[in-house]
């Protein structure tokens, strides 16, 4: 199983605390495989690019993203205090960008979707509606050395 540089190591292990250690263990191997993977980024291609692709526990790597106790808001904001502490001044200002975007998706089985205003599909005088995911983004805006 390939592993990554003393560095990537030290940075991802800030996000250790967010979870158990047999989870944080199984998702730093579902994200150093899917860095690795050409082409779709699922489950089984991050596997099969850790030479996991035959593992009798498979379930165990699904189980990180459906059913794992882990907090996304969690580690977002864990990412966001790194961030600044590394690439932030003492004295720059805080520059946060936000971002809205709709994602066009429809069936039985997607969840949080929901009937929102489409702005490509509307006009001055009609509002377009769309049904689908919307995300809202916040990026950190930073010089980077």
């Amino acid at each position: 199983m390939p592993t990554p540089s003393a560095p990537i190591i030290q940075v991802l292990a800030v996000f250790a605390t967010a979870f158990t250690a047999p989870t944080f263990k199984n998702a730093l191997v579902l994200l150093y495989g899917t860095i690795l993977a050409p082409g779709r980024r699922t489950v089984a291609a991050a596997l099969r690019m850790m030479g996991l692709g035959a593992s009798k526990h498979f379930t165990n790597y699904h189980r990180v993203l459906n059913r794992a106790r882990w907090s996304p808001c969690v580690l977002s904001q864990m990412l966001l205090a790194l961030l600044i502490r590394l690439f932030l001044p003492a004295e720059a200002p805080l520059l946060l960008v936000v971002d809205e975007t709709l994602e066009r998706r429809r069936g039985p089985q997607i969840k949080y979707k929901g009937w929102f205003r489409d702005p490509l599909r509307s006009t001055l005088t009609y509002v377009g509606k769309c049904l689908g995911i919307r995300w809202i983004c916040l990026a950190l805006l930073v010089p980077v050395p």
